[in-house]
């Protein structure tokens, strides 16, 4: 777990050298073959060639100055599930709705097990064990929780 995004850093390096070399090679190849091409059809294709290369000027200067993350939406959602197995949530609803990043519906079902705890019908144990997983996906999320 020590070495999560190093490989992945070691792929995006890669492909985007190959990007760039995509690009050199193509900008290339348009003036060896500028002589087969109409004007029009060589300019246009110079010209998205130029646009390609500076949304990769762009890709560039957003990982330089941090702000693109390797990790995206799917991993972060991987890593806070794994988060909660391995530390305090055992009911896979709790660990649904944390992953999903729902604190209104953990809300909902705490208070869901409030009603079903004076109606008899969820037991003190399981409601002690569930309610102490809601309040830690809460406050997991950032959320305000007060006892």
């Amino acid at each position: 777990m020590a070495s999560r995004g190093a490989i992945e850093t070691s792929k995006l390096k890669q492909n985007l050298e190959e990007q760039l070399d995509r690009l050199m090679q193509q900008l290339q190849d348009l003036e060896e073959c500028r002589e087969e091409l109409d004007a029009d059809e060589y300019e246009e294709t110079k010209k998205e060639t130029l646009e390609q290369l500076n949304e990769f000027n762009d890709s560039l200067k957003k990982i330089m100055s941090g702000n693109m993350t390797l990790i995206d939406e799917l991993s972060g959602m991987q890593l806070a599930i794994q988060a909660a197995i391995s530390q305090a949530f055992k009911t896979p609803e709790v660990i649904r709705m944390f992953a999903k990043k729902q604190p209104g519906q953990l809300r909902t079902r705490l208070a869901e097990m409030d009603r079903d705890l004076m109606v008899g019908k969820l037991g003190r144990d399981l409601y002690t064990q569930q309610k102490g997983e809601i309040l830690t996906a809460l406050r997991k999320l950032g959320e305000k929780v007060t006892i």
